[in-house]
This record gives structure tokens, sequence and C-alpha cells, in this order.
């Protein structure tokens, strides 16, 4: 059974820092294209980062240049260091799994979420 658990998410002053984690079991990372996703009170769900198979990453325009999504294969786990936090960042993150064609990455798995609240 997948199974996707993400922690580090907290309460923050704008401008802080947080690093969220996203600890995958059942699935090896390294076969799986893997995302962050996050999503605010009244909006839709959107991707913030995503990572192939082959290690490129991509950003939301919004988060570039803040955020970073790595992974580490041996561990099985996924991670986002949030840098220069703003109060529009404040939501529930999603890690996420799925196979990946070519630039797209499909989601077949969610983690339950951690809540990032960003204070201004």
């Amino acid at each position: 059974q997948v199974q996707l658990v993400e922690s580090g998410g907290g309460s923050v002053q704008a401008g802080g820092s947080l690093r969220l984690s996203c600890a995958a079991s059942g699935l090896t990372v390294s076969f799986y294209c893997m995302s962050w996703f996050r999503q605010a009170p009244g909006q839709e769900r959107e991707s913030v980062a995503r990572i192939y198979l082959n290690d490129r990453t991509s950003y939301a325009d919004s988060v570039k240049g803040r955020f970073t999504i790595s992974k580490d294969n041996v561990k099985g786990s996924l991670y986002l260091q949030m840098n220069s936090l703003e109060s529009e960042d404040t939501a529930m993150y999603y890690c996420a799994a799925g196979p990946s064609a070519g630039d797209t990455c499909n989601v077949v798995y969610w983690g339950q979420g951690t809540q990032v609240t960003v204070s201004s």
C-alpha cells in the first residue's frame, strides 16, 4: 500500500523559511514524478513544484527563486525548501506521486497534507 506522509508545516512570519518533508512508502521514489501541490481556503489546488525521473525540476512562477524541490531516492523522501515566505504562501501543502511521460507529471497518489501559515 502506498503512503505519502508530509511533515514540517507550521506557522512562520513573512520572510521566514520552512522545510517540508514527505516520506514515501510502498513505492520507489526514483520511478515516479514527485510533486508538491498546495490549496488555500476557497481556492483550487495548484501545482507548486515537481521533480521528474531525470531530476529535472519545474516550479510555479509564484515560487520560482524562493522554493526548492529535492528528493532522496535512498531514503524515499521528497523535500520542499521554502524561503522568503509570503502571506500568499499560506495553504495546505500536499505531496504527490505519479508516472510521467515527457513533460507531463501525472498524479496517482496523494498525501494528507501539512498546513503552512505565514503571518505578515
